[in-house]
């Protein structure tokens, strides 16, 4: 019995791994036809409901129009941290396969290097080869050595950080305990702004008008990757910005979620029954009326400061728009937007030695304050847990696609899609050839597969083939209804029936032995098949992260 349920899940992988591009591009584009421009966006630590078209009380009105006028999915997934998502993203690779199994540092092998390997093509790199204007503004994080800079890796023009973070208000290094410089560039030289002279967001969004102004007068089409590093933290934002929501976080983040929950059942984004699961208090959040006074003025800046800045980006992408259409390009672009990750835990300046220090008040250039778990847990509405984790709540993201004509609007579909499903399905839209070699070095394969099929004639992803993740010795595989999880140092596995309890509140392990054993197999045989070490063997020193919580009671050990 259990041979035959692994034989037909083999089967089920294969079979979705195998698809072929989608109905978009098997008609060949007349000389008439353009090609398409492409612009993809993402924002840095931005939980799933902290857009208005996901249930938020945060102004995104351009984003907000872009679902409206285009396609939502319900189930899109990240690879929990900052880099191994971009690495994903960049390259439609596994992260380990693309060598960022850990974060950009070296761990001593390929699969963990911290640079993108030469195996695995940027999406710059095979946009550009397909006759592509090639443009980045933002955050990199795949590589701090200068082979592995963005204009060596196919992006004709680049503005932004190599690294993960930085200030908001000044390019110094970041003022923690540990080593943390920041290089801001534009093409291959490093800039040097000066302090308070600049907002960074502003700046990116800037420079990505800049680039499409100045791409403007080239006779082919542009891919426009722009990468915020905000919402990430340190909380900093602009005055006029922080003003909009002086006193909307008052009633707590008790009420603001409960509020949240009611707007996603009335978009229709969850169930009422998925809000009832998802209302009690996560245990390790505490009751906002048991805080002192002081306490609460702090935690209530902390959000409207947060607010502040992803509204910041907000406005920023209504400006590129804005150059979209005065360039007449809007009718004949396809606009894709996510998040690398969930909302973190990470409460930065209160990590002992190694946390930040302020010197000015929350959301001024001298402060280092992060959102913290308890407005987090507020950001990731419904799901449990943070940014990190393999829990709903760290590898869930947003998706919101738009292309006017192309793809109907008001559309929130199921989706269950993933980062390495990203670079086919531009591919696809571009009619860009993949090439098995580059540059004398044979590529890795696309494991993922086009969107394009959902996006533009409204045919369902195969619901059954496997997805994985691991990331520090947190794991997990979904195949179906089914997610089979783990979180370190714990090896046991839980496992969740995401189709009635996606907020993960019911460990079903100990009564499905079965699903458990066939696929804790398909996650092992990934594992193997992608480079993935156990972590006790690699561990640096100095985690990036706390350590994690413990995984609930009922856990199955393998």
């Amino acid at each position: 019995m259990k041979t035959n349920l692994l034989q037909s899940l083999m089967v089920l992988a294969l079979t979705a791994c195998t698809i072929a591009h989608s109905g978009w591009a098997q008609t060949p584009r007349s000389a008439a036809q353009r090609p398409p421009n492409i612009i993809l966006i993402m924002v840095d630590d931005m939980g799933y409901s902290d857009l208005g078209s996901y249930g938020s009380e945060i102004q995104t009105p351009n984003l907000d129009r872009l679902a409206t006028e285009g396609l939502r999915l319900r189930e899109f997934y990240n690879n929990a941290i900052c880099a191994p998502t971009r690495a994903s993203l960049i390259t439609g690779q596994y992260p380990h396969k693309a060598g960022i199994g850990y974060f950009n540092v070296n761990l001593g092998t390929p699969a963990y290097q911290g640079f993108l390997n030469k195996q695995s093509l940027t999406f710059g790199e095979v946009l550009k080869q397909a006759g592509y204007s090639t443009l980045l503004s933002g955050k990199w994080h795949v590589g701090n050595d200068s082979l592995a800079w963005p204009r060596q890796r196919g992006f004709d023009r680049f503005y932004g950080i190599l690294g993960g973070g930085s200030n908001y208000f000044d390019a110094g290094p970041l003022p923690t305990g540990r080593n943390s410089p920041v290089v801001i560039l534009e093409d291959n030289q490093r800039q040097h702004p000066k302090a308070n002279s600049f907002y960074f967001t502003d700046e990116i969004t800037n420079h990505a008008v800049k680039f499409l102004d100045e791409q403007s007068r080239e006779s082919k089409p542009f891919f426009l990757y722009l990468a915020y590093t905000a919402p990430h933290w340190p909380l900093q934002a602009l005055p006029e910005d922080i003003a909009k929501y002086r006193g909307k976080y008052d009633a707590g983040w008790d009420e603001t979620r409960k509020e949240r929950l009611a707007r996603q059942v009335k978009l229709g984004i969850i169930s009422q029954k998925q809000a009832d699961a998802a209302a009690a208090r996560d245990a390790e959040i505490p009751d906002w009326d048991a805080l002192t006074y002081d306490e609460k003025q702090l935690w209530k800046a902390k959000m409207e400061v947060y607010a502040a800045m992803l509204d910041r980006a907000d406005q920023g992408i209504g400006k590129v728009l804005a150059k979209l259409k005065d360039l007449k390009k809007d009718d004949n672009t396809l606009v894709l937007f996510i998040s690398d990750n969930g909302a973190p835990a990470e409460d930065v300046a209160h990590w002992g030695p190694k946390a930040g220090r302020n010197s000015g008040p929350v959301g001024t250039a001298g402060s280092f304050e992060s959102q913290g778990k308890n407005w987090s847990y507020v950001s990731n509405t419904p799901f449990r847990s943070f940014k990190a984790f393999s829990y709903e709540g760290g590898i869930s993201s947003p998706f919101i696609a738009w292309f006017p004509g192309k793809i109907k609007p008001g559309r929130l579909e199921k989706g269950t899609g993933h980062l390495i499903d990203i670079a086919p399905t531009l591919y696809d839209v571009a009619q860009a050839n993949y090439p098995t070699s580059y540059n004398g070095t044979a590529t890795n394969p696309l494991p993922g597969v086009s969107l394009a099929n959902l996006l533009f004639n409204e045919k369902p992803l195969d619901p059954q083939r496997p997805i994985f993740w691991e990331w520090a010795g947190n794991r997990a595989v979904r195949q179906g209804k089914w997610k089979l999880v783990s979180i370190y140092p714990s090896y046991q596995w839980e496992l969740y029936d995401l189709e009635a309890d996606r907020g993960e509140t019911q460990n079903v392990a100990g009564r499905n032995p079965n699903v458990v054993d066939a696929l804790s197999d398909l996650y092992f045989g990934w594992a193997k098949r992608t480079g993935v070490v156990d972590y006790d063997k690699i561990k640096p020193q100095q985690p990036l992260l706390p350590a994690p919580r413990k995984p609930s009671q009922g856990s199955r050990n393998f």
